[in-house]
């Protein structure tokens, strides 16, 4: 039996482990910040898988070794997820981890622990076969994506000096082969004006209007965005609006508007800003936030919130050897695409220039919605394609 074959008949043989192993992630809720509890059980898989090395990193993300090679492949998959919003639109408990025959259910099952649990089974086989290739090969179970992704890369690579040679995310793609995804950053647009008593608000400056204007200067700035034939076109949305003022009978003194702005391919943080003041007005004042929220370790690692765009060609060596790794696996060819959403490739890939794949279990369109749920056969498929891969890579090296 060829590796190839051997590794599908783990990957089955482990379907139901796989399974299981999500389900009880899914049953521990694990919101940005709030991590630990589910990472004390993701160890304790770890361990049991027959990991290398599991060793927990100064921020608070798990570092999983399997291997010694000269080079480093590493897998990432992020723990933490979104709140369930409300529980009125499930059809059942999003934290029951309820399996059915076909499905595991619940908050965290797309985005995005069902890559998580396929990586523990991918790691498991690799163990079993006693790999000893090229690779040293990561397994990275990070946390405060969902609030602030990339900071966790970011600390890897800049703290804990793993630069890796390639990565794969694990975030959902349908069982697609993805190579990249637009960029983003945020954005908060401030004015200032003149309190007065609301009786009489000719005798003051209202700032709230100055921002009711600029956020249709946003609106219009959405339209003449560039585009990108392979990324798609950028995009720009007001996501909040808040003011000040004395009382509520006072014409407000202060207002701003918080910003969303996703970045196409050769669009830029100086760019987008010099847009986003355009569109705003001299007397906007605008900054991007810097993000500082201390983990769950007790630890912080402050980091502007811009998270650049990336993507790899469709002929690099690693989307070609994700491409043959699933027709070696299934026969078939893989859709060839990227994400709608913003992963820690902004990080490996965006800011470090570190060449990135996608490939996950589930659909996204149901990422951070209600019936949230993967496909057991897609957690299997998963499992096989992260063991497998790094046997081609090597081949094509």
């Amino acid at each position: 039996m060829n590796v190839t074959s051997r590794i599908a008949a783990l990957a089955e043989s482990y379907r139901g482990e796989t399974a299981t192993n999500l389900s009880r992630m899914i049953q521990i809720p694990s919101l940005s910040g709030e991590e630990e509890r589910l990472l004390s059980e993701i160890h304790k898989m770890l361990d049991a898988a027959g990991f290398d090395e599991v060793r927990v990193d100064g921020l608070g993300n798990i570092i999983a070794r399997i291997g010694s090679g000269p080079r480093i492949l590493v897998f990432d998959g992020h723990v933490d997820t979104v709140d369930t919003g409300s529980r009125s639109q499930w059809d059942d408990d999003p934290f029951s981890g309820s399996i059915d025959g076909q499905s595991v259910h619940g908050r965290g099952s797309v985005d995005q622990e069902g890559g998580v649990a396929a990586m523990i089974t991918a790691g498991r086989i690799l163990h079993e076969l006693s790999y000893n290739g090229t690779f040293t090969i990561y397994f990275t179970f990070t946390i405060l994506e969902e609030d602030c992704d990339g900071l966790c890369w970011n600390y890897i690579i800049e703290r804990e000096k793993i630069v890796p040679e390639f990565a794969v995310i694990t975030e959902p793609t349908n069982l697609g082969v993805y190579r990249g995804h637009r960029g983003r950053m945020e954005v908060d647009v401030n004015f200032s004006g003149l309190s007065a008593h609301g009786s009489a608000p000719e005798r003051g400056d209202n700032a709230i209007y100055k921002a009711a204007r600029a956020a249709l200067g946003i609106e219009k700035l959405h339209e003449r965005l560039r585009s990108d034939p392979f990324l798609g076109k950028g995009s720009i949305v007001v996501s909040r609006i808040t003011s000040s003022a004395p009382s509520l009978c006072a014409v407000a003194d202060g207002a701003s508007l918080h910003i969303d702005r996703r970045l196409t391919w050769g669009e830029t943080r100086e760019s987008a800003l010099a847009e986003i003041q355009e569109a705003c007005g001299e007397d906007a004042r605008i900054e991007v936030p810097l993000y500082r929220r201390v983990t769950y370790r007790g630890s912080a690692y402050p980091q502007e919130s811009y998270f650049p765009t990336w993507k790899i060609e469709e002929d690099h060596v690693l989307a070609a050897s994700g491409v043959a790794t699933f027709r070696e696996l299934f026969g078939t060819e893989p859709v060839l695409d990227k994400w709608t959403f913003s992963t820690n490739g902004v990080a490996i890939c965006g800011k470090h220039g570190i060449p990135t794949i996608g490939f996950g279990p589930g659909n996204e369109i149901y990422a951070h919605a209600p019936n949230e749920r993967t496909p057991i056969d897609h957690l299997e498929k998963a499992s096989a394609f992260y063991a497998l891969l790094p046997y081609v890579l090597e081949e094509r090296l």
